[in-house]
């Protein structure tokens, strides 16, 4: 078995170990404001994104094509050298889901993984393609949000206004049972988005060992790893970035829970279509700022939701320089 084989094998193994952290790391994102307002026990809800988050995977490759072949060039990466890139673009990505997996904050798998591929790539001299990041990453990055914020207060005083004349008991027990569907729409849209950029990596790597073509589809094999990894990476749940947004951002009832992630899905299932990587924490965490909003301003915890923001600033940038590092080193010791 050549160098370049045993390079493959080592980035599949470590792509779906990615794909694993991404899982538990992003969790929080379907589950956290259906455990917080106790419309599903942690357990089960962890079961039920599980699986909704491999049916996801299963069914668009839109994503993956995007970070396959849209950010860099894969006609550029050659060999080794090519492989050097897509191993540090993973280290990079892992690192950061672990550092802020360990300070509990909600930041983007996603973008973690697109700033290392950015990164490793300029290390190592190579093609990236810009008007893609711009186009497909940049802005969707700034206006996913956005829309989450807006639609979140919109869609919030809807249901406000439906059920103002509800008793309270009964109204919450009917969004309780609601947000059973909307956690199981969202863990669908984290599987369509998330575990597609794995997918992506995994076929970028196939295609610079020359084992794919450029222009050839995800193999299945691929698919069906990626999406398995991610589902048992979800199912191991995400306790600490769970309680961050389902408590800690705004005093969560199920109405507000229902709401936001209704507004969230959507916002996933649109972008998917597209092939569009957002990121399902930036969304997810603005939906739910928004529907906050409209109690008062002062219902949001600005201050958490400010360390939330700074860890998004910083996620491209600092996965990028944790993989140029290691893409430097790796080109000394292999090339």
């Amino acid at each position: 078995m050549s160098g370049a084989d045993l390079g493959l094998i080592a980035i599949v193994v470590i792509a779906l170990a990615f794909d694993y952290t991404n899982g538990f790391h992003d969790a929080a994102n379907a589950i956290a404001t259906a455990v917080s307002t106790r419309a599903l026990t942690p357990r089960v809800a962890l079961a039920l994104a599980g699986v909704a988050n491999l049916v996801g995977a299963l069914l668009s490759t839109e994503i993956a094509k995007t970070v396959g072949k849209g950010i860099v060039d894969p006609g550029l990466l050659k060999g080794t050298s090519g492989l050097v890139v897509v191993f540090s673009a993973l280290v990079g990505a892992i690192t950061w889901n672990l550092i802020t997996w360990y300070f509990g904050l909600p930041s983007s798998s996603s973008h973690a993984l697109i700033g290392g591929l950015v990164g490793a790539a300029l290390a190592a001299g190579d093609s990236v393609k810009w008007h893609g990041i711009y186009d497909k990453v940049l802005k969707p990055m700034v206006i996913s949000p956005l829309v989450g914020f807006g639609l979140g207060a919109v869609v919030m005083l809807v249901i406000l206004w439906l059920v103002r004349r509800g008793s309270p008991r009964r109204v919450n027990r009917g969004f309780r049972f609601a947000q059973i569907f909307s956690s199981t729409a969202m863990a669908y849209g984290h599987g369509v988005q998330d575990a597609q950029k794995t997918m992506g990596v995994i076929t970028l790597a196939l295609i610079v060992t020359g084992n794919l073509g450029g222009d050839a589809d995800i193999p299945l094999w691929v698919i069906l790893s990626a999406a398995t990894a991610i589902s048992l990476g979800t199912f191991s749940g995400g306790a600490r970035i769970m309680r961050t947004l389902g408590r800690r951002v705004i005093k969560m009832d199920p109405a507000a829970g229902f709401g936001a992630q209704t507004v969230a899905s959507s916002v996933l299932f649109t972008t998917a279509h597209f092939g569009l990587p957002v990121s399902t924490t930036h969304v997810i965490t603005s939906s739910i700022m928004g529907v906050g909003a409209t109690r008062k301003l002062s219902a949001v915890r600005w201050g958490v939701a400010g360390n939330i923001a700074m860890a998004w600033v910083l996620t491209i940038p600092a996965a990028g320089l944790v993989a140029a590092l290691f893409c430097v080193i790796g080109k000394y010791l292999f090339t």
